[in-house]
């Protein structure tokens, strides 16, 4: 066994260095930038339009509102897009970012949300534009349609678009089994075992604690029972969980940055100082700390908000709004909520806890990303500090793996019909207790994987649909900003389904 996994490493990190090698990097900064430019820096000049249309709707009755066939509120395909997408890249993420690239890797993190921002707003509207009905009345969208009736609509590029959306479509399988599954509930599994049972001896089984098996068995069971229950069931579950534990972790998270608010400013000097190039304390060169920041911070930053990977548009497509745009907004607070709000306040608990030295970046005494957020809370709070943690890390990593389940389902019902989805969510529950059985790292690594493979399709889809992006925005702001009332809306490609959309918004639903 062990050498088969040994040999599953070997190949992973050649495949990995292409993933995201530097043509990953800046082919997603690059789409970044481009979407934030063409829609004038959308998400800082109608800043206050967005957060009105979003969070601040928070109560209303249309954003909860489920009364559509095959569709899920706005509410919810939020909620559905967060729980897949904080996960542990949230914490353990986060602190491996800074174990590895030292705190100059947040600097860079929080550069990719900013750009994520549009990324995301763009992926999202082009899902809703793109998507349709599959045979049981429920919505289908993401990456695969636009690539296929997007890009394909190009001359010459139909089969370019087809080939895409096929490619997307598998590696977007393999990465719901990677991030979505083994590397989140791996870290479910290291985490209780630390937090409970570090001072048991307990049998094994195989070579593996007993412990692991008990979690594996008991999380394939309840997922089983949210998964197999199809999208209104983990969309319930979702939109009750996520804001709960989002909540409760930044007000432990602002508990310590209160309690350490001596090191705030030293903290974010090194946030910044190392984010251009500082010496690593391993004695790297300023280049190579440099190359570590940037490559961690952008990796760890789409491993927590998954803009540019294409897979929450699977979801929000699924959103019973019929303006692309307006749920193209969501997909912007989707990105500010994961990375600014929930990941930063990650950064600040590890930072500022005294077991990351902020003259070097280097961590302190035995700690590693997957203990270091554990010990910060533990220093404050005590054995409950890590409890917290653990339930934390179970509650956020739960989520993604019940959200992945259905990214997944969509690319397999894309590639082999409704049959070929509900196959793959029996297969991917029984997959579940294998991430319990993993070394920790070679989850993570697959992750890391298939999540820059799964990337690089969608983006060329991105960029080659800009002009589609644009004159959708345009478009909305022309309608709902600036007040036109002769502007006919872009709702859909699809003649039918625009005709019906057209006709749903012209009697004021949205």
């Amino acid at each position: 066994m062990s050498n088969f996994l040994d040999q599953v490493a070997a190949v992973n990190d050649v495949v990995n260095s292409f993933a995201w090698g530097w043509f990953a990097i800046v082919l997603l900064l690059g789409t970044g930038v481009t979407c934030t430019v063409i829609t004038k820096f959308f998400q800082f000049s109608h800043l206050k339009h967005w957060w009105s249309k979003t969070i601040a709707t928070v109560f209303h009755k249309d954003t909860h509102n489920k009364s559509e066939v095959g569709a899920v509120s706005q509410f919810q395909a939020l909620c559905t897009a967060l729980a897949a997408t904080i996960g542990t890249g949230n914490i353990a993420g986060v602190a491996a970012a800074i174990c590895v690239g030292g705190p100059g890797a947040v600097f860079w993190m929080w550069v990719a949300a900013l750009l994520g921002m549009m990324t995301n707003y763009s992926e999202n509207i082009l899902g809703i534009y793109y998507r349709r009905k599959n045979a049981e009345n429920e919505w289908s969208g993401g990456p695969m349609y636009y690539l296929k009736d997007g890009l394909g609509s190009y001359k010459g590029m139909k089969t370019v678009g087809k080939i895409l959306a096929v490619v997307f479509a598998c590696f977007a399988v393999l990465a719901s089994f990677g991030i979505g599954n083994l590397g989140q509930i791996n870290k479910i599994t290291l985490n209780i075992e630390s937090a409970f049972f570090s001072n048991m001896v307990v049998p094994a089984i195989a070579g593996v604690s007993l412990v692991r098996w008990f979690i594996g068995f008991t999380l394939m069971i309840v997922g089983g029972f949210i998964i197999l229950g199809g999208l209104k069931r983990i969309a319930a579950v979702a939109e009750r969980v996520v804001p709960f534990m989002a909540i409760v972790y930044v007000i432990g998270s602002l508990i310590i940055m209160f309690c350490h608010i001596s090191t705030i400013g030293a903290m974010f000097a090194s946030i910044f100082k190392f984010a251009f190039g500082a010496k690593a304390v391993a004695g790297g060169a300023a280049g190579t700390a440099l190359s570590l920041a940037i490559k961690n911070g952008c990796k760890r930053g789409i491993f927590s908000n998954e803009a540019g990977l294409g897979s929450s548009v699977m979801v929000h497509s699924n959103s019973n709004v019929k303006e692309p745009v307006k749920q193209g907004l969501w997909g912007i607070f989707e990105v500010f909520a994961d990375t600014i709000i929930v990941c930063t306040m990650t950064a600040i608990v590890c930072l500022s806890s005294g077991y990351i030295d902020l003259s070097t970046g280097a961590p302190v005494g035995d700690v590693d990303s997957a203990t270091l957020v554990a010990k910060a809370f533990g220093g404050i709070f005590g054995k409950p500090g890590e409890w917290f943690i653990a339930v934390a890390v179970l509650l956020f990593a739960f989520t993604t793996v019940m959200g992945w389940s259905h990214y997944g389902s969509k690319a397999v019902e894309y590639l082999a019909g409704i049959t070929g989805a509900k196959v793959y969510r029996i297969i991917f529950c029984l997959m579940i207790i294998s991430g319990a059985l993993l070394e920790n790292s070679l989850a993570w690594d697959i992750s890391d994987t298939f999540n820059g493979l799964m990337m690089i399709p969608n983006l060329i889809g991105v960029l080659a649909l800009t002009p589609v992006v644009l004159k959708l925005t345009s478009n909305y702001v022309d309608r709902k900003i600036k007040g036109k009332t002769d502007v006919e809306p872009m709702l859909s490609y699809d003649p039918a389904i625009q005709s019906e959309m057209a006709a749903a918004v012209k009697n004021g639903e949205e």
